[in-house]
């Protein structure tokens, strides 16, 4: 691999996005490297929400075809990128081409859990959790996942709690986690739980909308219950 290739993977790796797009704008595309480039500029505006510029670059990969470690870190990613902006739909695709292509883990199994909540498939979204948890019983995002929706639903709150629990035991400065724990204890009418919960995640997503709007609920809350 080229050095300055190089020097742009290694920016990818310690995160340092700015600096890979910083390094890659110094590369001359070629027929060798032309994929290996939009991939890494792809992932770099992804995690810098440039997101029409991250789908740009994406697409190459996927559609040039000619790497399967890439075109499966692709795809995830272009879900990801979709998913952030609102279009659920279209990161199912995403995801379900991998599926369908053999690829079955627990990220595959809550990302179709996701999308499909984000849709109002809630008994789909359920089963997607409950398999990616039957792959992996610890994994934290599919414990948080299937924890806030049970949650949400009122359905089994107990259950949604010791989901939610573990999520933060695995991940305890995960916002998006605490946020789920808080919901369950509100849910369940542990309005100091879910306060102090919902305190901490706010500590660490201040600027949230969902957070925000749960917060609201529980003091309210608060209020009419002092």
């Amino acid at each position: 691999m080229p050095e300055p290739l190089s020097e742009a993977s290694r920016h990818v790796a310690e995160r340092d996005w700015q600096g890979a797009l910083e390094a890659l704008s110094l590369i001359e595309p070629s027929d060798g490297n032309q994929f290996e480039i939009a991939y890494l500029l792809g992932i770099s505006h992804a995690r810098l929400e440039h997101w029409d510029e991250a789908l740009l670059y994406l697409e190459q990969v996927v559609t040039g075809g000619l790497d399967p470690a890439r075109d499966c870190q692709s795809r995830f990613a272009l879900a990801y990128v979709y998913t952030m902006t609102g279009r659920h739909k279209l990161a199912e695709y995403e995801i379900e081409h991998l599926r369908s292509g053999g690829v079955e883990s627990t990220q595959v199994l809550s990302f179709l859990g996701y999308t499909a909540w984000a849709q109002d498939r809630i008994d789909e979204s359920l089963k997607w959790y409950a398999k990616a948890l039957e792959l992996d019983p610890e994994n934290a995002n599919a414990l948080n996942g299937l924890g806030y929706i049970l949650a949400c639903q009122g359905s089994d709150g107990a259950r949604a709690l010791t989901y939610c629990r573990k999520a933060v035991d695995k991940k305890p400065d995960n916002a998006a986690y605490l946020d789920s724990l808080a919901w369950a204890y509100f849910k369940l009418g542990f309005l100091a739980e879910a306060r102090d919960m919902i305190d901490r995640a706010l500590e660490r997503a201040p600027n949230a909308a969902e957070i925000r709007e749960h917060e609201r609920s529980i003091r309210l809350s608060e209020g009419r219950s002092s």
